[in-house]
């Protein structure tokens, strides 16, 4: 299932918070999730189960992607998110801690059963997997976009430090450990191979500005595309670090305009601003093209 939504910032709306979800639908997050997992306790399940289905059913977003953070599968409230979000169903479903395969293809299964009855185009609810949130999804990871449902892959280190047993994900300067950072390249090596999104995990530290901003320009110098977001202050930094700059545009664009000329001379390799171009020039130019496009900046 491909999907060229635009995701850059991915951001968090606690399940059942009116003054939150009011809040977020004013901030530019290109999607917003409404979390029925970790954000609600279990005996408030049901009750926020039926607040997310309410605002699926009767809220304006704005054009903003509508994701919901279902609860795992192999939890007595997975199966019940599906069925009461699908009457009036969110464009796609965030789902933390798969496992296998076979657990991704049980919620495709479900969601064709639910769409069909609820006579819902089959195939359009998407999924967003939290990919590494487990030792076991990690090692699986690489076969998760057989499932044509899958539009995004992102990744998970504090649950996978729970799961670990580990201490702390990052070292004394804030770096990731090489376990968690194996798990975000592995992540975008998979997104890449499956064609769908890499959009990388949260920063817990909501004060620390300046480490999102590291990480976020890192993120996208590798080939991330988004952000989870859990802050309303992280979404404009999110957003500018995954939205190609005035200068990148241009140059890309300038770029673009140089290979048409030596195209039309039988060239594909040829020097531009000092430095030798081809192939993989030209096409990391036209991504930044596009991207600039669904941003709004052409």
């Amino acid at each position: 299932m491909r999907d060229d939504r635009l995701r850059r910032a991915v951001h968090f709306v606690p399940g059942a918070n009116e003054k939150m979800l009011t809040k977020s639908l004013g901030i530019e997050a290109d999607t917003l999730v409404l979390d029925l997992e970790d954000a609600v306790t279990p005996e408030r399940k049901e009750e926020a189960r039926g607040v997310v289905a309410g605002w699926l059913r009767d809220v304006d977003f704005g054009g903003k992607e509508r994701m919901v953070r279902m609860n795992p599968l192999d939890t007595p409230w997975g199966l019940d998110d599906l069925q009461a979000c699908m009457e009036t169903p969110p464009d796609t479903f965030m789902v933390p801690k798969p496992r296998s395969l076979a657990g991704i293809q049980a919620i495709d299964a479900e969601l064709k059963r639910l769409e069909a009855e609820y006579g819902h185009p089959p195939g359009g609810v998407g999924l967003l997997l939290v990919s590494t949130e487990t030792a076991e999804g990690t090692l699986n990871l690489p076969t998760f976009t057989q499932c044509k449902r899958v539009v995004a892959l992102s990744w998970g280190a504090e649950d996978l430090s729970a799961d670990l047993g580990a201490r702390r994900n990052r070292d004394e300067n804030g770096d990731y450990l090489d376990v968690f950072r194996y798990c975000r390249v592995q992540t975008l090596l998979c997104a890449a191979a499956g064609d769908v999104q890499p959009i990388d995990t949260v920063f817990v530290d909501i004060k620390d500005m300046d480490g999102l901003r590291r990480e976020c320009r890192d993120a996208a110098w590798m080939g991330y595309t988004g952000k989870i977001t859990i802050h309303p202050d992280q979404v404009p930094v999110v957003n500018e670090a995954f939205t190609p700059s005035a200068d990148e545009l241009a140059e890309a664009e300038e770029l673009l305009a140089a290979f048409e000329e030596a195209q039309a001379e039988g060239r594909m390799a040829f020097s531009f601003r000092g430095q030798m171009v081809d192939v993989p020039h030209l096409t990391r130019a036209r991504k930044i093209v596009d991207r600039a496009k669904a941003a709004g900046l052409r």
